[in-house]
């Protein structure tokens, strides 16, 4: 026997492991191994935009209250519920451990859904001023605002779906083998769960 024939089985060996590698990481890639940190990570990116809507529509609402002040000033204990509302709702300190912390979700629900409640209240009243309507610095922002709050909507329906899908990989099999084997910290998230009426998008027709 050559040298060059001993060396044949050698390399062939060789070969044929790298082939049974990459086979093998084809095929645990296929039964979802990777599944639980995809599904994480889409998550808690379709929470991050949820965060940035509603940081614009907090922006947006102080030009909005100086813009209807000038016109009902007699209207201040609503102004000031909007303006508490949205301090209450920007000064919520979110821990790290947001979406898996029941408590302070639910007290970021709630922030949010009191400033949905205030905002609502301020535009009712904006009906019984025509002046106010037809100014075009409020018409400006109550466009801006309804663009906003149909983008909230956007965001909290990404989420929640992006939820459903990484909590219900944890819950079933495969998902369950390899959370037991590979990620045993990964927690289910947590979702928006208050009532229809608190989420609905505030009235802005005119």
């Amino acid at each position: 026997m050559t040298a060059l024939e001993a060396r044949r089985p050698v390399g062939f060996s060789r070969l044929a492991g790298l082939a049974l590698i990459v086979l093998l990481g084809f095929a645990l890639s296929g039964c979802g191994i990777n599944n639980i940190p995809t599904f994480d990570e889409k998550a808690k990116a379709t929470w991050s935009e949820v965060l940035n809507q509603y940081q614009r529509r907090a922006d947006l609402i102080p030009n909005l209250v100086e813009t209807v002040k000038g016109f009902a000033e007699q209207e201040r204990k609503v102004l000031t519920e909007v303006v508490e509302a949205r301090a209450k709702a920007t000064q919520t300190k979110l821990p790290s451990d947001v979406l898996t912390n029941p408590e302070a979700f639910k007290k970021f629900q709630e922030a949010q859904s009191q400033l949905s409640g205030a905002l609502g209240r301020l535009l009712v009243v904006v009906e019984r001023y025509p002046d106010i309507k037809s100014n075009q610095n409020f018409l400006t922002l109550q466009s801006q605002l309804e663009g906003t709050e149909n983008r909230i909507a956007i965001a909290r329906r990404d989420y929640i779906d992006a939820v459903r899908v990484y909590n219900t990989e944890l819950r079933t099999i495969p998902g369950r083998w390899w959370k037991a084997l590979l990620y045993p910290g990964s927690q289910p998230l947590e979702t928006f769960t208050v009532e229809p009426e608190k989420t609905e998008t505030p009235k802005v027709k005119f």
